[in-house]
């Protein structure tokens, strides 16, 4: 059994940040996952980020490696605000930041975590067993798709999550349904369209909503800039304050910090989709799927109106575009006792100022964070903040009770 100080587990922007904080800090740890699975596995061909580029740094203590510096280095367009990051564009820069900055991070899977006498035991796919003292839990979106209720009994083959479609020409020439308003509904409806799927969108709201272009200030108003002024979630007093004070956010009372991540950022596509959507998919909106059922080789969607009007849609296959909701049941490689005695609200964790959950030495950083630390960890740009705030609260428990232990393939800070 290998003994360790730390082990991160997940390797998307978040995991990244991380362990290069920890790297440059001098501490001791492994980093298991898939480098950026979420985007190299689970997003669209084509996809654009709603982030704007310099929103879209994953973050190193130097910041010597930025989303900037690396188009630079590849003749990639590139600009703070205003042009799109492609997708392909960001997974590249994040596997670019693994080769440059993390070359000892571990494409291996965490299969089981349960507490030890001293510690957590870490069990990997290849059957390793890994004692940490502490652990930091960076595991993204892919373990949390949620998918409506009336469309959890149809096959595999006639419905899915929108994160199982990174190739979208399986889909080409049939006919699709993506139910959902947000922003993974309207870029697949518009990338399925362009790839020759017959496609319609279904949505419960009666209108679209779309992020608004952020400009450099130059190009705006003294007013403009004082009442909306822009930040790493778009232009707004309430983004600037969720983008900036995570901490601050923090101290809020718990009913109200669980309002506000509901309601704030809701869905809505990127500035860049309107164009894409509009006029050119159709459109059932004001509706939801009541019932779905397979008849004769289609589905068949029962959708209900607003105004209680009904109407059916039949398609080959139908996608739920519906989001992510973080559920800690969802996480099954924690084992029963973990799961039962974290300390929750609506089956996300309760942490403290530095991510620690209700059991000692297991963190919590990226989506799962969001209750506590608000909308800025759904994004690449709530990174640097939680890297810096785990990295304080390890290194100061590591002073207060140091434990050299041997073990292998152990990151340390670069001489």
């Amino acid at each position: 059994m290998t003994r360790l100080e730390t082990v991160i587990v997940g390797a998307g922007p978040y995991g990244l940040s991380l362990a290069a904080h920890f790297k440059r800090k001098g501490i001791p740890f492994r980093i298991f996952g898939r480098p950026m699975d979420s985007w190299v596995r689970h997003m669209p061909n084509g996809m654009l980020l709603k982030s704007d580029g310099f929103a879209s740094t994953i973050s190193d203590p130097d910041n010597s490696f930025t989303l900037k510096h690396f188009c630079a280095e590849r003749g990639i367009e590139y600009a703070d605000l205003g042009t799109p990051v492609r997708l392909d564009t960001f997974t590249a820069y994040g596997l670019a930041f693994r080769d440059r900055l993390l070359p000892e991070l571990e494409d291996k899977l965490v299969t089981g975590l349960e507490r030890s006498s001293d510690g957590f035991l870490l069990r990997l796919d290849q059957g390793e067993l890994v004692s940490a003292r502490h652990v930091v839990l960076a595991v993204g979106i892919t373990h949390f798709g949620y998918t409506p209720p009336s469309l959890l009994q149809l096959p595999a083959e006639f419905a899915s999550h929108s994160f199982a479609h990174k190739d979208l020409e399986p889909l080409r020439g049939r006919t699709v349904v993506v139910v959902g308003g947000g922003s993974s509904a309207i870029d697949l409806a518009a990338l399925l369209h362009e790839n020759g799927t017959d496609v319609q969108l279904v949505a419960r709201k009666t209108g679209l909503a779309f992020h608004e272009r952020q400009r450099p200030d130059e190009r705006r108003s003294l007013w403009k800039r004082l009442r909306h002024p822009q930040s790493g979630l778009g232009p707004g007093l309430k983004s600037c304050f969720f983008a900036n004070l995570p901490l601050a956010f923090h101290q809020l009372p718990e009913s109200l910090r669980l309002k506000l991540v509901r309601m704030h950022l809701g869905p809505a596509g990127g500035w860049f989709s309107k164009e894409k959507i509009v006029g050119r998919v159709p459109l059932v909106l004001g509706y939801s799927v009541e019932r779905a059922e397979v008849q004769g080789g289609k589905v068949l969607l029962q959708l209900r109106g607003v105004d209680a009007g009904n109407r059916e849609i039949r398609a080959d296959h139908v996608i739920a575009a519906t989001g992510y909701r973080v559920d800690l049941e969802r996480l099954k490689f924690l084992s029963g006792e973990i799961r039962s005695k974290i300390s929750a609200v609506n089956s996300t964790p309760v942490l403290s100022s530095s991510f620690e959950s209700s059991i000692p030495g297991l963190y919590f950083v990226g989506v799962a964070a969001a209750n506590s630390f608000g909308p800025v960890m759904r994004f690449a740009y709530g990174a640097p903040f939680a890297a810096r705030r785990v990295t304080q609260a390890v290194a100061k428990a590591l002073a207060a009770n140091p434990a050299p232990v041997p073990a292998t393939r152990v990151a340390s800070v670069a001489k």
